[in-house]
């Protein structure tokens, strides 16, 4: 038995780098994966086909997490297709900007958080 076999993951910002490469990983060792992005849609899919023809099972979940609705309707889709989320890899950040820890607003901390 794979060590997160029966398992379900939700990769946020799961199409490139490092989400993908989790991603990946977490499907190699058994679990389900839900592959979250925002507007990166084939590298989405590639991770998705990557994970299926290695045997896994995963899906591609377009959502922007910075939107209640969207995240409400991302739950919604992973809890249909997969199941309950035992994983959530919180890995979307690239959707608010990139600045110096020291020079981020409170405003932006929040968003990004």
């Amino acid at each position: 038995m794979a060590e997160f076999e029966n398992r379900v993951a939700l990769v946020t910002g799961g199409s490139t780098g490092i989400g993908a490469a989790t991603a990946r990983l977490l499907a190699q060792k058994g679990a389900a994966v839900a592959v979250n992005y925002a507007t990166s849609k084939k590298e989405a899919e590639q991770v998705v086909q990557d994970i299926r023809d290695s045997g896994g099972k995963a899906v591609a979940i377009q959502a922007d997490v910075t939107k209640p609705a969207d995240v409400h309707r991302l739950a919604e889709t992973v809890h249909s297709e997969l199941g309950l989320v035992d994983f959530l890899i919180n890995n979307a950040g690239g959707l608010l900007g990139r600045e110096p820890i020291r020079e981020m607003t409170l405003d932006l901390w929040n968003r990004t958080m």
